[in-house]
């Protein structure tokens, strides 16, 4: 059994028990989320395809933790004209354990 999630502008497929990195939630470590923008789900009876959200689909995850990717280097620079720009952040994410998906 799976399913297709949407959070922070992308989409995820996770199944029971997948540790999976999202864009960062406003949410406590231990506590428990709910995403209900359920896009597809898959289970025993087949593949149910959302329009564009499947009905009643609600996907639960506990949080692990918040943290901060790799640094990601952004360099500008234009020849001849002696203009360079070094700029760099670290992507924040939130970290979740997929506890059970209801169709």
């Amino acid at each position: 059994m799976y399913a297709v999630i949407k959070t922070g502008g992308k989409q995820y497929k996770v199944q029971e028990g997948d540790i999976i990195r999202v864009e960062k939630l406003d949410a406590a470590e231990g506590s428990t989320v709910q995403f209900d923008e359920v896009l597809a789900l898959s289970d025993e009876n087949g593949l149910k395809v959302g329009t564009p959200v499947v009905d009643g689909a609600v996907v639960e995850a506990n949080v692990l933790g918040q943290g901060k990717g790799k640094k990601i280097i952004v360099f500008k620079y234009k020849p001849k004209k002696n203009y360079r720009k070094k700029q760099g952040h670290r992507q924040p994410y939130t970290q979740l354990q997929i506890t059970k998906i209801n169709g």
